[in-house]
């Protein structure tokens, strides 16, 4: 992951001289996200492909540099299919997620997708008789609840004990009884996505290689024949320790030789989103007071969690830079703290509008700019956007270095 700090920086100072009000904004480096997802897809070994989940950022800019660089891409819902299909008409689509309705499964069917990943044997049922009704057969996966011996437990799980997510692997058996009464469906394969935030490499590998071990149990088992696996995303950044990111190197080494021991293993489909773009964005706040209050420090900023839901998701302080900015407007001694820890608030009429706690800095005033890298993914996308009725912030793209590196 390349954090690009100059450039972000030269852009912001732009900002400031284009705006008299106190600045907020998101910047976005998409060179660098050009770079990493080269850097990952080339890290993958044969039979192995990646999908972007568009959850963690669906903006145009975004999916236009990542196009000609993914297999293709994932989507959760209706509108984010119907988002993709406006702007990228042939694109391979996947379509997951839970709680799908008859007009999005309808949409699904409509589009041609790669594939819709079933997560019960309602929508199992649902998805047959739609399929049968506009007289197509749709291509299938079923997202499986599995419980894996040893499966080390991440800070998000959705798997391998009860959730929502996904067909507990009892009713397998069940899945399949309607896959073969339903001539309107197709089983390509399996999905899992029992874990995210995974920040352990070999860890990783192992718990690919226990999906696969499933699956060949079950294709034994079951007489099935099935063309991949989806093995979701789930690979974490690690926001509390920036320099101590997943190991890409030793990942894609473990996946190679899992893929080298067992040359029957079908191929592998991964569907990342916040390991793609969580370092392309910065998320800006200009400081508009210092306050002092039973002991602690607190630098209040234009903008808050309702546009950088991140911290409060994860619950971690977020990492940030201070980007100092000589104008003062005012004709009092301008606030300022040095050598102190402080607590990085928004405007928000509530306590929990924390981005970053007890964190040091060697010198904040107000007019200053922080500056919290890690901010592309699961960031502006995910945030309560409307409370308050603040103003947005300033969306801003950088642009990739080589013109024609992203689709025109």
């Amino acid at each position: 992951m390349e954090l690009r700090m100059e450039a972000v920086e030269r852009r912001l100072r732009e900002l400031l001289d284009e705006t008299s009000e106190p600045l907020c904004a998101y910047v976005y480096d998409l060179e660098a996200l050009r770079r990493h997802a080269a850097a990952v897809t080339a890290a993958l070994p044969p039979r192995c492909e990646l999908f972007y989940a568009i959850k963690a950022n669906s903006d145009l800019p975004v999916l236009r540099t990542l196009a000609p660089l993914v297999a293709g891409f994932e989507v959760s819902s209706g509108g984010e299919l119907a988002w993709v299909r406006e702007h990228f008409a042939d694109a391979p689509v996947i379509f997951s997620g839970p709680g799908k309705t008859d007009e999005e499964l309808r949409l699904a069917i409509r589009s041609g997708v790669e594939a819709i990943h079933v997560e019960s044997l309602n929508e199992l049922r649902r998805l047959a008789w739609l399929a049968n009704a506009q007289g197509r057969q749709a291509p299938v996966l079923l997202r499986m609840n599995l419980s894996l011996p040893g499966l080390a437990a991440t800070t998000l799980m959705m798997g391998g004990k009860p959730t929502p997510f996904g067909i507990p692997a009892d009713q397998l058996p069940h899945a399949l009884h309607l896959l073969r009464d339903a001539p309107s469906l197709r089983l390509r394969g399996f999905h899992f996505h029992l874990l995210s935030h995974q920040l352990d490499a070999a860890a990783h590998v192992e718990l690919i290689a226990g999906y696969a071990a499933q699956v060949r149990d079950w294709c034994r088992e079951h007489g099935l024949s099935i063309d991949h696996i989806n093995v979701g995303g789930g690979i974490g950044v690690n926001y509390r320790e920036p320099a101590r990111q997943f190991d890409l190197a030793a990942f894609a080494d473990g996946l190679r030789r899992l893929c080298e021991r067992d040359p029957s293993l079908p191929r592998l489909r991964f569907e990342c989103g916040r390991y793609i773009t969580a370092a392309c964005g910065y998320y800006a706040m200009q400081v508009i007071d210092l306050k002092h209050a039973f002991g602690r420090d607190y630098v209040v900023a234009r903008g808050g969690t309702h546009h950088f839901r991140t911290p409060p998701a994860q619950g971690h302080s977020h990492p940030f830079t201070v980007l100092p900015v000589e104008h003062w407007p005012y004709p009092w001694e301008r606030p300022a703290l040095s050598d102190a820890t402080v607590n990085v608030v928004g405007q928000l009429c509530t306590p929990k509008d924390v981005l970053a706690f007890d964190a040091p800095v060697t010198r904040v005033r107000a007019g200053d700019l922080v500056v919290f890298p890690f901010a592309g993914a699961y960031a502006w996308h995910i945030s309560h956007q409307g409370f308050l009725r603040h103003p947005a912030p300033r969306q801003e793209f950088l642009p990739v270095e080589d013109e024609h590196a992203a689709a025109e």
